[in-house]
């Protein structure tokens, strides 16, 4: 009776498996095969891009958002392995005030060529340490801890320039209605977000669908 329970153990652990596997790969096809007004949102008229002939993918966040931090050690590999004719950005939202610090923050980083080396240490040191980055001076503490000079930080993000990328990252969330972050735009036409997709590990292969969609319906040169 013992070796027939195992056996009988060992046939439901496989059936279960069995399920989640299928399950698992149920999930993955249907990010694939989007449904447009289900999985995504096509803008009425396409809203111009900056990145020229390269498709566009912007996902507005911020550093702030828990789920942004939950989406962002899904996003890093799809980033590092952006085809040549996709270029990724982020945009900075301000829906709160301690955000607009952190947006700076952002901002500054970029500037200085450190935003892929250092947001996902940003989200883990906010969101799992407990740093209050949005603090100005706790965040050239810490950047300075990173490597970073903290005057040229402390300079940068006191600068015209960024003030300016301020300015611009509120008109472009007003210009794509953004209510919620995580939310992705893929080449002016595409708009999708988490819950459209079921859920962030599902992000990756919605975004293919969609570069691939806007790629083939970009003009042939």
């Amino acid at each position: 009776m013992l070796t027939l329970r195992i056996f009988t153990r060992g046939l439901a652990a496989g059936f279960v498996l069995a399920v989640a596997a299928a399950f698992v790969a149920v999930t993955a096809a249907g990010a694939q095969e989007l449904q447009e007004g289900k999985n995504y949102f096509r803008f009425k008229a396409p809203l111009p891009v900056e990145t020229g002939k390269k498709i566009e993918v912007i996902e507005f966040f911020s550093y702030g958002c828990p789920h942004c931090a939950d989406l962002e050690p899904i996003l890093q590999p799809w980033i590092r392995a952006l085809p040549a004719d996709v270029q990724f950005r982020r945009v900075p939202v301000l829906f709160q005030e301690r955000w607009i610090v952190l947006a700076k923050a952002f901002f500054t980083l970029d500037a200085l060529g450190e935003d892929a080396r250092l947001s996902p240490e940003v989200f883990t040191a906010i969101h799992k340490s407990g740093i209050n980055l949005a603090s100005e001076k706790t965040f050239f503490d810490w950047a300075a801890t990173k490597g970073l000079d903290r005057k040229k930080v402390e300079d940068m993000y006191a600068s015209f320039s960024i003030a300016g990328k301020i300015n611009r990252a509120k008109q472009q969330a007003q210009l794509y209605n953004i209510q919620s972050v995580p939310t992705l735009i893929v080449d002016g036409k595409f708009m999708t977000a988490s819950d459209k997709v079921g859920g962030h590990p599902n992000i990756p292969s919605a975004l293919n669908a969609l570069v691939a969609k806007a790629r083939a319906e970009r003009p042939k040169s």
